[in-house]
């Protein structure tokens, strides 16, 4: 079959091909994971189109997983630190440092798997908002 120049036709893209539709599951959790974090996963996993995770990057989103339950779970224990009568700064120290990791570490995740709102910038938005930003004509524009 040859193809043809110029735009498709309307008729042509609306047609179901001779395959039919293909359904896309979601990818299940890894049996690896806790209750927990397979929760995480599914909530994650949920929110974004079913084609969004490859195969090949299930191991960062279970990782994502795994970093977002100890990241809930040190911030427990810093609001229990906080309410302690034996409060002390060395062990309150030590669990903002892991809380400082736990971050770090999801945020780089996060973008990776291009969940963040950095991850989404387009050049179509930035175009935008430079424009609404007040920055003025461009230099050649002048």
């Amino acid at each position: 079959m040859t193809k043809k120049r110029g735009r498709k036709s309307q008729s042509s893209i609306s047609v179901i091909s001779s395959n039919g539709i293909e359904a896309l599951a979601r990818p299940k959790a890894p049996d690896n994971l806790t209750n927990e974090q397979a929760e995480e996963w599914t909530a994650i996993v949920n929110r974004l189109p079913a084609d969004w995770f490859a195969r090949e990057s299930h191991p960062v989103l279970a990782q994502n997983c795994r970093h977002a339950v100890t990241s809930y779970r040190v911030s427990q224990l810093i609001d229990q630190e906080e309410q302690s009568d034996e409060f002390t700064v060395s062990a309150y120290d030590q669990l903002l440092r892991m809380q400082a990791r736990e971050s770090n570490v999801l945020a780089c995740l996060a973008t990776k798997l291009r969940l963040t709102q950095q991850a989404k910038y387009t050049t179509k938005a930035a175009g935008t908002a430079s424009n609404n930003a007040g920055l003025g004509p461009k230099p050649w524009e002048v």
